[in-house]
């Protein structure tokens, strides 16, 4: 899978370069700006964009609007966000523009190559990855009546980890659940947020923003 990184920080953008080398990632270009970025993905084409959420010049919200732009110019691009701070406003922005191919990732998460890697494949197969700390802060938040009150506790737990990027397999395991009890309640989830037959990749990301919407 060929990936892209944009970091102003060079020890950081090598760091991940060698990181995502070391575990089969070909990392195709590095960035140091958005501009650098917006033009090395356009070159390279790569399956995913790791991107720093704040660059020169203003180092505020440089990530997201790259996010946004390469997600316009080019749709098949997947697009990563990493960030030290926990900015739940900026999650929700890139979600409303472009659902689906995006994540946003606390930069503590690298640590865990695990985590790291399998955002970035999910990503590239079109699912969105929310940070879970991002997720309950929305989730904490006050909210109007929505469809999600129609869920039950159970259903809500399997959407928060969908939120999470977990598979199927990975919530089943962590709710000691069946795999055919996870797709029970991933098609009622579906049902009760009217959300009619299409890709199941899209009505997931879809199940998700609804839930981070009115979270």
């Amino acid at each position: 899978m060929r990936v892209v990184i944009a970091d102003d920080v060079v020890l950081m953008r090598d760091g991940l370069a060698r990181l995502l080398r070391d575990t089969g990632f070909e990392v195709v270009g590095q960035a140091s700006n958005a501009n650098e970025l917006i033009q090395l993905v356009e070159r390279r084409l790569p399956d995913v964009a790791v991107v720093d959420i704040r660059m020169p010049p203003t180092h505020t919200d440089e990530g997201i609007v790259a996010a946004d732009r390469i997600r316009e110019l080019k749709p098949a691009v997947g697009v990563l966000v990493l960030s030290h701070y926990l900015e739940s406003r900026y999650a929700m922005r890139l979600l409303e523009h472009h659902p689906e191919r995006v994540g946003y990732l606390l930069k503590e998460r690298v640590s865990d190559v695990g985590v790291l890697t399998d955002a970035i494949r999910r990503i590239a197969e079109g699912e969105c990855v929310i940070d879970p700390t991002i997720v309950a802060r929305l989730l904490n938040r006050q909210r109007p009546q929505s469809p999600l009150d129609e869920l039950s506790d159970r259903e809500r737990e399997v959407l928060a980890l969908m939120a999470e990027g977990h598979s199927n397999g990975g919530i089943g395991q962590k709710l000691f659940l069946s795999p055919k009890t996870i797709e029970a309640h991933i098609r009622h989830i579906f049902q009760k947020l009217g959300l009619q037959e299409t890709s199941e990749y899209h009505r997931r990301v879809l199940a998700v923003l609804a839930y981070l919407r009115a979270g």
